[in-house]
């Protein structure tokens, strides 16, 4: 693709190097540096990959299970709220419904409360045009002059004004709130430093851009393939929606969300089923071999852009029985068919650069489908929609409307 040659690494059985490989023979930075614009200097992929482990190591820390523990009671609050405010029955498009929903919840356990109270609406219309700042040119020119790279410029600039100033007021009260912006503002590398005002913004809209898109896809997917085969999935689902809340006396907390296998399911076979990142790129570094199912050996060179496709791969017949059928039973145990073979599901990535934020994505998901699940009955209007394979990252096509009314499971 223009000056770069790429190399396919499709399925689990050449996929190893892909994931297992380390840094030094196989990166991320220089097939991800096109994000630089966006996300800002000195953070991710403006980084070696040392400075980046640390700073991944700040990011972890923000997902330690008390901070996870803590983040749901907020999840829990904003869904509440939000459908709440729905009427008794309705029509909604659900792709929209939920990526509102996805950002007031992201205000809350990420960009802090602040953000969230009293300057929700300015930072969503900037963060809006920073995201419609990455279009499939900025891949491979992330710096041409378009209009779109332009508001992109100046919405990053108005953010990192509107976060010096509440940042360097939690500096100087010494605030300790419980979301993602107070992890980055305490932060501290091993020598001591710290990160930079503008470093925490940058790796705040990091963190951000890795699950926006991709919960509200998720979750949307969850809902339409759901629906769509209600007669054979919703009853597992409703089944164990009235069990899990008849013994915890309807409350929702991180280990109630834990004990939801059913609702992790669907989730999952969703995620197989539309991945939102239908490609993952590395840099390689070092020649390596790899040998097909078929007994082929090849070597990839040093130079070569590697990618795998986590829409491709999720569909082989020979990895998962019936790949084009929405069949959560598949990752039930004892038997979970993406355990079979290393990277099979890779929905999260893998190995060495495995989502971090996995548990909260499943958690975020799983409270607003709880709550759906025992508050109302849904039906598809119209067709399922397709993938649209358009954007930089593949949701449905719209319309995604269903039609819904309340009840009490």
């Amino acid at each position: 693709m223009f000056h770069k040659r790429i190399t396919f690494l499709i399925g689990p059985h050449v996929s190893e190097q892909f994931f297992k490989a380390r840094d030094a023979d196989m990166s991320q930075k220089e097939v991800y540096e096109f994000n630089v614009p966006t996300f800002g200097k000195g953070v991710v992929f403006d980084v070696d990959h040392l400075t980046r482990a640390e700073q991944f190591r700040f990011f972890a820390d923000s997902l330690k299970s008390d901070r996870l523990r803590s983040y749901v009671g907020m999840m829990v609050k904003e869904a509440e709220d939000y459908f709440g405010k729905w009427g008794e029955s309705g029509e909604v498009d659900l792709l929209d419904a939920l990526s509102e929903l996805i950002v007031l919840t992201a205000s809350r356990c990420l960009l802090g409360r602040e953000i969230r109270e009293t300057l929700f609406s300015e930072v969503t219309t900037l963060v809006h045009d920073l995201d419609k700042g990455m279009v499939p040119l900025s891949v491979f020119f992330p710096y041409a002059p378009i209009e779109a790279h332009r508001k992109r410029d100046a919405a990053r600039r108005d953010l990192a004004a509107i976060f010096d100033r509440v940042i360097q007021a939690r500096r100087e009260a010494n605030a300790h709130e419980p979301d993602v912006l107070q992890t980055f503002i305490d932060a501290r590398y091993r020598d001591g430093s710290r990160l930079t005002n503008d470093q925490v913004l940058g790796m705040l809209i990091a963190v951000l851009f890795a699950g926006q898109h991709t919960s509200s896809i998720t979750s949307t997917w969850t809902g339409l393939l759901t629906i769509a085969n209600k007669e054979r999935v919703m009853p597992t689902l409703e089944g164990e929606q009235k069990k899990v809340m008849e013994k915890h006396g309807g409350k929702i907390d991180f280990d109630v969300l834990a004990e939801m296998d059913e609702l992790h399911y669907a989730i999952k076979e969703a995620l197989r089923m539309h991945p939102p990142l239908i490609m993952l790129l590395r840099q390689c570094h070092k020649p390596f071999k790899v040998t097909t199912s078929k007994g082929k050996e090849f070597v990839v060179p040093k130079g070569h852009i590697v990618a795998t496709s986590p829409a491709f791969s999720h569909r082989l017949n020979n990895v998962f029985s019936d790949a084009d059928t929405y069949k959560p039973s598949r990752f039930r145990q004892p038997s979970p068919e993406d355990k079979e073979k290393f990277a099979s599901f890779i929905g999260f990535g893998g190995g060495r650069h495995g989502c971090m934020g996995e548990t909260f994505a499943f958690m975020q998901i799983k409270t607003i489908w709880s709550i759906l699940l025992r508050n109302f009955e849904f039906e598809l209007v119209g067709k399922l929609p397709e993938p649209d394979y358009e954007g930089m990252v593949v949701g449905p096509k719209h319309p995604c409307t269903i039609r819904y009314k309340r009840r009490k499971l």
